[in-house]
């Protein structure tokens, strides 16, 4: 078994700060891929559609034999929006079977543990994507990746081993900043790599070794610089250990299904429009790799400045609930848009929504664990979102190609319309933060600044 310690404030602060340089480390690497994927995609098209007898020409076979049962005539570039939503789809669904495993190895071994296996995993997977020169061993490289990637719920474990409840919103909102500062420039470092060619078979390889330096470099960072926050300890004379809780299941706001649910709803509609979106701009603007590059990297910019000067600042639940709001506005303003000047409002919006509500979620998902369940409950939280971003891809791109981008993205502002009455009206604030005095909160915040 393993346990939660108290940690001093200076133990705190290197832990926060080791946290922030590997999750950057680690996002900016993971978000190399995104803007790619519709050349990434056309490139092992054209390469092994020549043959019949490939991975790749068998699969494009089935998805046209499901485009022609419904007589739609479709150019080809529809192929690759649909084969795009089924490897975002593979990628989650296997982060939705190991992310509460990975949860659960950590409350007994320690998240150090835990993290430096799931690092191990990492390395695999890129390295399999830098020696990808056909597609069975891109997809490879992808099931091994999602498979392992664990470094995003273990950070949050440890996020919430380290802090009280009055600090638990600004933690995860550090962690949230990690992922708007990747998005700023990990996408567009990610368009500017793939334009440099060192290897022919595979054009993608430099930006696949570029990221491969950053997870060895991540991986050695945290062993040496990562204390364990979750020891291991010997059970008591009758076999227990004690759990001490910041909110013990009787005085729970808020179920873990509710939470659970909650995530899954949004995860559902937001991953299909945020995978969709630059097989949109592909269509509809003929955009490529840098331009893709460029309109990411503006969400997460806005998405940082939020992050550091207005979420971390808000109550949790608000913080979910302005989200919700403003990915539902975001949905119904692509589905019309036919300028770029309307594409970059509409991305204004998707800022807001990337810097608030997982973070929100998170942050209220972690007040109802105690320290011995914490990664398995945070690994249950995560792998019912994965499951939403598991199917919100394939549905997503499915319905973009069968009825249009207009109908599309109606059907997801519809989605989040339904989220938002979950939002609104069953989420409710943590006790912990209702109870708590002001002059508390204050206090808890300005040890957190001097913690900074």
């Amino acid at each position: 078994m393993a346990v939660s310690v108290p940690v001093t404030p200076a133990r705190r602060k290197q832990v926060l700060r080791v946290l922030f340089i590997s999750l950057l480390l680690d996002l900016i690497s993971f978000t190399f891929i995104l803007p790619l994927f519709p050349k990434l995609l056309e490139f092992y098209r054209d390469v092994e559609t020549r043959s019949s007898g490939t991975l790749l020409a068998r699969i494009l076979y089935g998805l046209n034999a499901y485009k022609n049962s419904f007589a739609r005539p479709i150019n080809d570039r529809y192929d690759i929006v649909l084969l795009g939503g089924a490897m975002g789809s593979l990628f989650s669904l296997c982060q939705a079977v190991a992310s509460p495993v990975i949860g659960t190895l950590s409350d007994r071994y320690g998240r150090r543990t835990a993290l430096l296996w799931s690092m191990m995993g990492n390395i695999a997977s890129v390295a399999l994507w830098c020696a990808a020169v056909d597609f069975r061993t891109f997809l490879a490289s992808r099931v091994v990746g999602g498979l392992s990637e664990g470094n995003v719920q273990l950070a949050l474990a440890i996020a919430t081993d380290i802090s009280n409840e009055q600090e638990r919103g600004k933690t995860m909102a550090m962690v949230g900043a990690c992922f708007s500062i990747a998005f700023t420039f990990g996408p567009a470092m990610g368009a500017a790599l793939s334009q440099i060619t060192t290897v022919a078979a595979n054009p993608f390889a430099t930006a696949a070794g570029v990221s491969l330096v950053l997870i060895v470099t991540e991986t050695v960072y945290l062993y040496y610089a990562l204390p364990e926050t979750h020891h291991a300890v010997q059970p008591t004379a009758n076999g227990n250990v004690k759990d001490k809780r910041e909110a013990p299941a009787g005085e729970r706001t808020n179920s873990h299904a509710l939470l659970n649910l909650t995530h899954f709803a949004f995860v559902l509609f937001f991953s299909g429009m945020e995978f969709s979106l630059s097989f949109m701009t592909y269509d509809l603007f003929s955009y490529q790799s840098g331009q893709n590059g460029r309109l990411l990297g503006y969400i997460g910019l806005v998405a940082s400045i939020l992050q550091g000067g207005v979420v971390r600042r808000m109550h949790p639940l608000r913080v979910v609930q302005l989200g919700v709001a403003s990915c539902a506005a975001a949905f119904f303003m692509l589905s019309g848009i036919s300028s770029e000047r309307g594409l970059y409002a509409a991305a204004t919006l998707l800022a807001v929504t990337s810097s608030t509500v997982v973070t929100g979620l998170n942050s209220l998902s972690s007040f109802e664990a105690g320290s011995e369940e914490r990664g398995e409950k945070l690994g249950n939280f995560r792998s019912f979102g994965q499951v939403g971003r598991a199917l919100g891809p394939l549905i997503s791109c499915t319905l973009y190609w069968w009825a249009g981008r207009h109908t599309a993205y109606l059907v997801g502002g519809s989605g989040m319309l339904l989220v938002a009455g979950l939002v609104f009206s069953g989420l409710k604030a943590p006790k912990g933060l209702q109870a708590a005095p002001k002059a508390s909160v204050s206090q808890a915040q300005e040890s957190t600044e001097r913690d900074r």
